[in-house]
């Protein structure tokens, strides 16, 4: 009978189409801001900032320490389409994280299409980065030196760290092409250092061995990954938070291992390395400590491969923390206080500095704390677990660690400041697109 109903379903309506060049697109792009060293949290806005700019409906972005995963849903009851890709290799690269938000601030607010945004990411691969490899091995010398120099030392110490790095940093480089892990060469890197100062001091000029160790720690502690780690976890991503805490963590085990070694064993061959030849802090706003500060920072801005435009503001930033820290603690603040307070007032210079030129935040901020990094703690509790002080060498090493995340969430404060008062972003960002800010206050 024609009136009857049928009782065949409806066929569903077909979904939104969607662009599989637009996903390789959100996916190449988190990808390398990734393995640049971007933090989970702006990965994510910047992965989101894409696909609603592209017009990828219902877009679910997944961003952990290792890997990204992309879902759009055309809805209808159509299939979703995912892509993921895995990080195997993560370099700093941070004129790339320049060059890449730029490329999404220009694609969220329409002024690039799909095709020339996609050119633009190969091109940024492809592309060389804006220093010479040579100058990147010679900057991590000249990091050595600077701190050397900033901790006390004079033209033998800065010598002499340079060339323990770049030995160091060598070995490692020549460990790493036959297939050794990264903890032992940062452990024989670390050891290098250490047995270049256990020769000064068998030499009889112990009073300059330890500033030499602590310029060649300087240029081995994870700076970037620590800020990059406490950054994840104020801003709830506490799986990648976890992650790049567990990085830091053997990246500074395998320091402590390689001057834990050399030390015991210049201890055992007689060598008198005694905990009252370290050096107390050169609290002092003489050029030659300011000049050096600037020159760690600068030269640690170089290592990580910042832009050009970015080396003066960094040696700017170096000085400035510097001299904000020989203040604060002259008001007799404890150290860890002192590290955490200036490190805001850098790391929100350098968010509005950034915000400004509307470039990543990264290469004004990481730089910037090189200074504060604490070798010397670092050598002293080596010394002390090694000469019969073991409580007191396990609290210098907890006091190292403690400066260190001061300093990185000192920085992270100072850009959380910018963030609650800027008004717009980018399509996944701005003070209203951060969820884990509005959950129930820990129950």
């Amino acid at each position: 009978m024609s009136g009857a109903p049928s009782d065949a379903p409806p066929e569903p309506e077909p979904g939104e189409i969607i662009s599989y060049r637009s996903i390789d697109l959100v996916l190449r792009v988190g990808e390398l801001l990734l393995a640049s060293g971007e933090p989970t949290e702006r990965v994510n806005e910047a992965m989101l900032s894409l696909a609603v700019a592209y017009e990828l409906p219902r877009c679910e972005v997944q961003v952990t320490f290792t890997g990204i995963l992309v879902s759009a849903h055309p809805g209808n009851g159509a299939p979703p389409v995912t892509g993921a890709r895995s990080i195997r290799r993560r370099t700093p690269a941070y004129w790339r994280l320049v060059e890449l938000n730029r490329l999404v601030h220009d694609a969220s607010i329409g002024l690039i299409d799909l095709d020339e945004a996609l050119e633009r990411v190969r091109e940024i691969k492809r592309r060389r980065g804006p220093y010479p490899q040579w100058l990147l091995v010679v900057a991590l010398g000249l990091i050595a030196a600077s701190a050397g120099v900033l901790a006390g030392g004079g033209p033998l110490v800065a010598g002499t760290a340079f060339i323990a790095t770049v030995l160091g940093d060598r070995t490692a480089a020549a460990l790493a092409k036959r297939g050794i892990a990264e903890f032992f060469q940062l452990t024989l890197a670390a050891a290098i250092g250490t047995t270049s100062a256990a020769l000064v001091i068998a030499a009889g000029a112990s009073g300059q061995a330890s500033t030499i160790v602590t310029g060649s720690i300087v240029a081995l502690l994870p700076g970037r990954p620590l800020v990059a780690s406490i950054q994840d976890g104020i801003t709830g991503d506490l799986v990648s938070a976890a992650a790049r805490l567990l990085e830091v963590f053997f990246i500074v085990a395998a320091i402590v291992a390689g001057l834990g070694v050399s030390v015991y064993l210049a201890v055992r061959l007689g060598v008198a390395i005694d905990v009252n030849d370290l050096p107390a802090a050169p609290l002092t706003l003489r050029p030659v400590a300011v000049l050096a500060a600037a020159a760690v920072s600068l030269t640690f801005a170089v290592a990580l491969a910042v832009p050009r435009d970015v080396l003066v503001p960094a040696a700017l930033a170096g000085a400035l923390i510097w001299v904000l820290y020989v203040l604060i603690l002259r008001a007799e603040l404890p150290p860890v206080l002192a590290s955490a307070l200036a490190a805001v007032l850098v790391g929100l210079l350098g968010n509005l500095v950034a915000r400004r030129r509307r470039a990543a935040a990264l290469p004004y901020v990481v730089p910037a704390i090189a200074p504060l990094l604490p070798g010397t703690l670092l050598y002293q509790g080596m010394i002390e677990l090694n000469t019969g002080a073991a409580t007191t060498g396990v609290l210098s090493l907890i006091s190292a660690m403690s400066v260190a995340l001061a300093l990185g969430a000192g920085v992270n404060l100072g850009g959380e400041f910018v963030r609650a008062f800027q008004r717009v972003g980018h399509g996944g960002s701005g003070r209203g697109a951060r969820p884990a800010a509005r959950r129930a206050r820990g129950y």
